[in-house]
C-alpha cells in the first residue's frame, strides 16, 4: 500500500477516536453541527404516513436536549424528482415541516424559500410517502437558514440576544464568513451552530467543527434595519448527476462530503474509511461497489 494511503487512513483513524473525546471548553467558539435534509411531523401526519396511534421511535439522541433522530423514514416528493429515505426527527411538532438544501431543492424541481425553522407560513408545497399513506403538505417545505441556538447564560457571555443577526466565521479546510446567522435563545437549548450541506460543503466544513461570531450588529443598526424573513430565489445551478464514479484508491469523507451526486460509485479495489461511511449516511447518499 502507497504511503500516502497509509498516512490518511492514519489520519481518519485518529479522527474517529478524537471525535468521541470531550473537548475543551473555548469561551468564544461554538460547536458546529451539519444538518442534512430532514423532516419534522405533526402526529396527524405521523398517523397518515405511518398508521393510527402511530408514535415514532428514537433512533439516536440529537444535540438539542429532547430531541432526537427517528427510526421512521420518509419519501419527500416534487414536481421533478423525489428523494428516498428521508429521516424524521422527533418529537412530533404542532406543524409538519421540510427541511433541505438548495441542491436537493433543484432535485425535487421546487424553490423553497430561506427561512428560520418554524417559519413555514407561505412556503412551498411538497409531498411525504410513507409505509401507510401519502401527505400532501400545502406549505412547510424550507431551506434552513443558519443559525445558532444557545441559552441566556452563553447569549450573556457571547454578547448577543435573541432574535439578532450576526456574522460567523467557520474553521474548516477552506474557511467561510457566513452573514445574517440567526441567534435563538432559549434555556432548553445547548450552544451549536446548525449549518445545512450546501453550506458545509462550501468550506468542507466537518461535523464538530467550531464557528465565531466576528460581527455583531449593533442595536442601533439592528433596530434600523429589522431582520425580514424573505423568499429566495434559487440560484441557476447545473442539475446534478444522477451518480459520481470515484476512481482513486481511498475514498475518505473529505471527498464524500466534496460529492454533490447523491448515489457514489466505487471500485471493488477502493479503500473506504470509516469516516467515510458515516458521513454516506450523515448525507443519505448511496454507496455502490462496481464488482467489474
Amino acid at each position: 500500500m502507497q504511503e500516502n494511503l497509509v498516512q490518511k487512513i492514519v489520519e481518519e483513524v485518529l479522527q474517529q477516536v478524537l471525535k468521541n473525546q470531550p473537548s475543551l471548553q473555548h469561551d468564544h467558539k461554538i460547536p458546529v453541527g451539519v444538518s442534512a435534509r430532514h423532516v419534522h411531523l405533526a402526529q396527524a401526519e405521523v398517523e397518515q404516513l405511518f398508521g393510527e396511534n402511530y408514535q415514532l421511535t428514537p433512533k439516536f439522541e440529537l444535540s438539542q436536549p429532547g430531541q432526537f433522530a427517528a427510526e421512521e423514514t420518509v419519501v419527500i416528493a416534487g414536481p421533478k424528482g423525489s428523494i428516498e429515505r428521508v429521516r424524521i426527527l422527533g418529537p412530533a411538532r404542532s406543524l409538519s415541516q421540510v427541511e433541505v438544501s438548495f441542491t436537493d431543492a433543484i432535485k425535487l424541481g421546487v424553490k423553497p424559500p430561506l427561512r428560520i425553522s418554524g417559519d413555514v407560513k407561505g412556503s412551498s408545497p411538497i409531498t411525504l410517502i410513507g409505509p401507510r399513506g401519502s401527505v400532501v403538505l400545502k406549505e412547510g417545505l424550507i431551506v434552513a437558514k443558519a443559525h445558532i441556538h444557545m441559552t441566556p447564560a452563553d447569549s450573556t457571555r457571547l454578547q448577543v440576544k435573541d432574535g439578532q443577526s450576526v456574522q460567523i466565521k467557520l474553521d474548516g479546510v477552506r474557511p467561510i464568513i457566513l452573514s445574517d446567522v440567526m441567534i435563538r435563545v432559549s434555556e432548553r437549548y445547548r450552544l451549536e451552530m446548525h449549518i445545512d450541506t450546501d453550506e458545509a460543503n462550501a468550506g468542507l466544513i466537518k461535523q464538530g467543527a467550531f464557528a465565531e461570531i466576528v460581527q455583531a450588529p449593533s442595536s442601533t443598526q439592528q433596530a434600523a434595519q429589522p431582520v425580514v424573513q424573505q423568499a429566495v430565489s434559487l440560484p441557476e445551478l447545473p442539475e446534478p448527476k444522477a451518480a459520481y464514479h470515484f476512481t482513486k484508491k481511498l475514498l475518505s469523507q473529505v471527498e464524500v462530503a466534496a460529492i454533490q451526486e447523491p448515489e457514489i460509485i466505487v471500485s471493488k479495489k477502493t479503500i473506504v474509511t470509516a469516516l467515510a461511511h458515516d458521513k454516506i449516511r450523515e448525507l443519505n447518499k448511496i454507496l455502490t461497489v462496481n464488482k467489474e
